[in-house]
């Protein structure tokens, strides 16, 4: 917005600029009447200021001028004059159309508000204008859309009640889905506790009963059905989970080939499984846990559309973007497709088929979300998906995930245990499941140390407090008073050369409860806690793959 400064002294024209320059308008100046009259003629001026002596033309006779315009009849002028004060001249001024007479001197700020106020009006004036105009022109077009929308009322309202009656739906489906996510994890959590206590006392009975074939394939039978259950509970609290992704550097064939099993014996033995993977495939940047769900997704999906069975096929290849859907940004992706030889979808179904709730299974079959969910993770992942479909033919959905820089990759299967020979120390095992405690101690005392127990955060730091002397503390998340995490950090301010290790059967800790620390997941065994141990006292460089460090998540 334009304001226009008129004065024939350069020194008050610089001093009225700086008086005005904190509205942040666009200030015009002119050092005498002619120029004034130029600027007039080619800007929209909102308020003019003018000095009312100046040779040539007055200000008298400059506003005489501007008010015979008829762009500018009803623009604000203020007049300011040092010498002619008097009534008469006053009057004058106001029978030329001035707003306001500012006499001189004056105090910035009362000028400063004074040109803000009529700059506003003539800024809500322009508003006004504009948006009569529109009104009027909307009432235009409203006015013949009415004579459409009339007719089409009905048939919008019956539109309406289906929609309503949908969305209802959806909302019970999505109250579904969160109670049972909740549940999911609960029930999860427990059954990591559950297993952590039953691989434990395993592992030390295999190494205390006599040497009997038998019974040695009667433990590992146990053992193996509990690391069973262990993987469920990992792929339920995945589920569960509702936080950002994590990725990290994944390889592909390590990641199917750790679920080809499990795959088969959820499709059934009606469904004719290949996988077609390329040599050499490159790691990938995503999510493990979430990428695992996903393919599980999509092979249940490719189940259902072969209800007499049928075939499918997971392979991945490396390809360039531009070979891929479109929008994918310049650089390397796998292509992680799922192909199967089911009923197939028509183009209008296969453009629907990553909305949410959208589904074709009917009613109590499908909750519509999975294919969003893979949708969204490809997405985030930085990559893209695509459907390819024709009735009768089968459906092949590709995940193009982009391929990770080169860097080591942290394997997914267990270490061995490292030797722990001649290593003895203290530890405090702080768990309120004592079933966990005696498990946890049991096997810390098999491997060598010497371990007590606290069955809260309160009464660890009361032991450590009344003197007790150890090497490491071992806690628990999840309990009640303190977490492991408050009691991580009241020890770290305590004790800040104590080690400390993190055992939780969660997936992910709420946010901001993250101290930072080594985390060992539950259920974990002998071996793990081993080397553990060994790496937190500094013993060993490599971490275990059971550890979950937090730096790397945040790089990631």
């Amino acid at each position: 917005m334009n304001i226009l400064l008129v004065d024939d002294q350069p020194a008050k024209l610089m001093s009225y600029e700086v008086i005005l320059a904190e509205l942040g308008e666009n200030l015009l100046k002119a050092n005498s009447a002619n120029e004034a009259l130029q600027h007039l003629l080619k800007n929209e001026i909102a308020v003019v200021l003018i000095d009312v002596c100046m040779p040539d033309l007055d200000g008298f006779e400059l506003a005489a001028m501007i008010r015979d315009h008829p762009r500018y009849q009803r623009t604000a002028i203020i007049f300011v004059s040092a010498i002619m004060m008097s009534d008469l001249d006053r009057l004058r001024g106001y029978e030329l159309g001035a707003v306001d007479y500012v006499p001189v001197p004056f105090a910035p700020e009362l000028l400063r508000a004074k040109v803000r106020v009529f700059a506003d009006l003539y800024r809500k004036t322009r508003q006004l204008e504009h948006l009569n105009s529109e009104l009027e022109r909307r009432v235009d077009e409203r006015t013949a859309e009415l004579a459409q929308a009339n007719a089409e009322l009905e048939q919008r309202v019956d539109d309406r009640t289906r929609e309503r009656e949908a969305a209802l739906a959806q909302v019970h489906e999505m109250q579904k889905m969160e109670s049972l996510g909740q549940l999911t994890g609960g029930v999860a959590h427990d059954f990591n506790n559950l297993l952590m206590v039953i691989l434990g006392n395993l592992q030390l009975l295999r190494k205390r009963v006599p040497e009997d074939p038998r019974l040695e394939r009667l433990i590992d039978g146990a053992i193996k059905g509990a690391e069973r259950g262990a993987t469920l509970t990992k792929r339920m609290l995945a589920f569960a989970r509702r936080t950002e992704l994590k990725p990290e550097t994944v390889e592909v064939l390590r990641l199917i080939s750790g679920m080809e099993e499990m795959l088969r014996r959820t499709l059934g033995p009606t469904i004719q499984i290949s996988i077609d993977l390329q040599k050499g495939l490159p790691a990938i940047r995503v999510d493990p846990n979430q990428l695992e769900l996903a393919l599980l997704n999509l092979t249940l999906n490719a189940r259902d559309a072969m209800p007499l069975g049928g075939r499918l096929e997971i392979s991945a290849r490396c390809m360039a973007a531009g070979k891929g859907p479109s929008g994918l940004e310049t650089g390397s992706y796998v292509c992680l497709a799922v192909a199967d030889s089911g009923t197939g979808m028509d183009e209008a179904t296969a453009k629907r088929a990553t909305e949410p709730f959208f589904t074709t299974k009917g009613a109590g079959k499908g909750t519509g979300l999975g294919l969003s969910m893979v949708h969204g993770l490809a997405a985030q992942s930085g990559g893209a998906m695509r459907i390819k479909s024709r009735v009768g033919r089968g459906t092949t959905v590709e995940l193009w995930l982009p391929t990770a820089e080169e860097a080591a990759v942290v394997p997914v299967g267990p270490l061995a245990a490292l030797s722990t020979t001649g290593l003895c120390c203290r530890v405090l095992v702080v768990d309120d499941d004592p079933l966990i405690s005696a498990a946890t101690l049991a096997m810390l005392e098999d491997l060598g140390h010497l371990a007590s127990e606290a069955p809260s955060g309160v009464r660890a730091l009361e032991a450590l407090r009344d003197g007790l002397t150890v090497d490491l503390v071992i806690t628990d998340q999840a309990m009640p008073g303190m977490t492991g995490a408050e009691l991580s950090r009241q020890i770290q301010k305590d004790w800040p050369n104590l080690p400390i290790i993190l055992a939780t059967g969660y997936a992910d800790l709420p946010h901001g409860e993250d101290p930072g620390l080594p985390r060992l997941s539950k259920p974990y065994q002998q071996d793990e806690l081993a080397t553990m141990i060994a790496h937190v006292l500094g013993t060993v460089e490599a971490r275990p793959a059971n550890v979950i460090s937090l730096d790397t998540v945040r790089r990631a």
